[in-house]
């Protein structure tokens, strides 16, 4: 009896590189990107503002700006979209690839009411007729509970809460069933209580249409509770990856470390001063040869400066979790 052939993932990306033009010359922004997504896992992207997280979303998106160069491969169902023509990349967005954006006001269209909006990509990818359409956007946001979703459908954007908005940019998303699904920051302008009903609601859509879902965020909280797995970012590239419970319970990384070093804590005395990672992230042209993360860390020798890090893996237990990686040589001692 032969072994059955391992079905192909949902997302395999691999090697994935970015250089972006700037004023002083060009820059590498993503700096080997790799991951593999099946169908139905939710991984979480966590790291501070300027690591890389939104840039590598626009590049799976293919929606990097015009003179941006790309490498490596992106394969979506066994389809390399990394060089594929636009046309091409337009008929996938929204039918089998969709993005929940950071900020919905900025996103969503001032000029033409909810609903059409919505119907887009339903009459796009789908061909349904006007009526059909607007009676399906109807029935998706009522799926994202959106309060008197009848009486909203000709409401314009600015008429909306930023967690309605937020919805009815879940809605646009879903419209056609996507298999993958990104939500760059999906909570950031929202208050705490709407925070939580928009990813409970994200995560139950996810789990009833089994899609994939890649969630960008810097709320280790956040990923804790929603995320299978967590990839560490910082300077453009992955420096650590492991299934949640895993990365939680033991951290590798000397910037993962810090991360979790700086999160508020409950119980803090009054006044505690919160640990804080020394420096900034540097600009894109500034980035060391060898570890972007060297000039930060207390535990770098001279050679972390000069030779780019590779992927180590880690031991972990139980031995479903034994894909813990981390770009860092002296793990060990840290």
């Amino acid at each position: 009896m032969t072994d059955m052939p391992k079905p192909s993932p949902l997302l395999q990306v691999t090697d994935l590189r970015v250089t972006l033009p700037t004023a002083r010359g060009w820059a590498q922004a993503l700096r080997g990107v790799s991951l593999r997504m099946e169908r139905g896992q939710t991984i979480g992207l966590i790291g501070e503002s300027g690591c890389g997280k939104s840039l590598t979303a626009l590049a799976l998106m293919g929606l990097l700006p015009e003179r941006a160069q790309v490498s490596g491969s992106v394969v979506l169902q066994g389809q390399e979209l990394v060089g594929m023509p636009e046309p091409q990349l337009c008929r996938l967005r929204g039918a089998r690839m969709a993005m929940i954006f950071q900020e919905p006001m900025t996103a969503l269209n001032p000029l033409q009411p909810i609903w059409k909006q919505i119907a887009e990509p339903l009459r796009l990818h789908q061909h349904m007729g006007v009526s059909v359409a607007k009676a399906r956007a109807l029935q998706l946001l009522e799926r994202v509970q959106l309060p008197r979703a009848r009486e909203r459908l000709e409401a314009y954007p600015h008429q909306l809460s930023g967690g309605q908005r937020q919805r009815v940019m879940i809605s646009m998303a879903l419209a056609c069933s996507p298999d993958l699904l990104i939500a760059d920051e999906p909570t950031t302008a929202l208050d705490v209580t709407v925070q939580k009903e928009v990813l409970a609601l994200i995560k139950q859509l996810v789990n009833e249409d089994g899609m994939g879902l890649l969630l960008i965020s810097h709320d280790l909280g956040l990923m804790q509770d929603q995320v299978d797995r967590v990839m560490v970012m910082y300077g453009g590239s992955v420096v650590e990856s492991s299934a949640t419970p895993a990365l939680f319970a033991h951290r590798a990384h000397p910037y993962t470390r810090g991360l979790f070093a700086a999160r508020p804590r409950l119980g803090l005395a009054r006044g505690t001063r919160l640990t804080t990672i020394p420096g900034s992230v540097p600009e894109l042209m500034d980035m060391p040869a060898g570890c972007a993360f060297a000039d930060r860390c207390e535990w770098a020798v001279a050679d972390c400066h000069l030779t780019p890090p590779q992927a180590e893996t880690i031991e972990c237990r139980p031995a479903s979790e034994l894909t813990h990686t981390v770009t860092c040589p002296r793990w060990r001692l840290t």
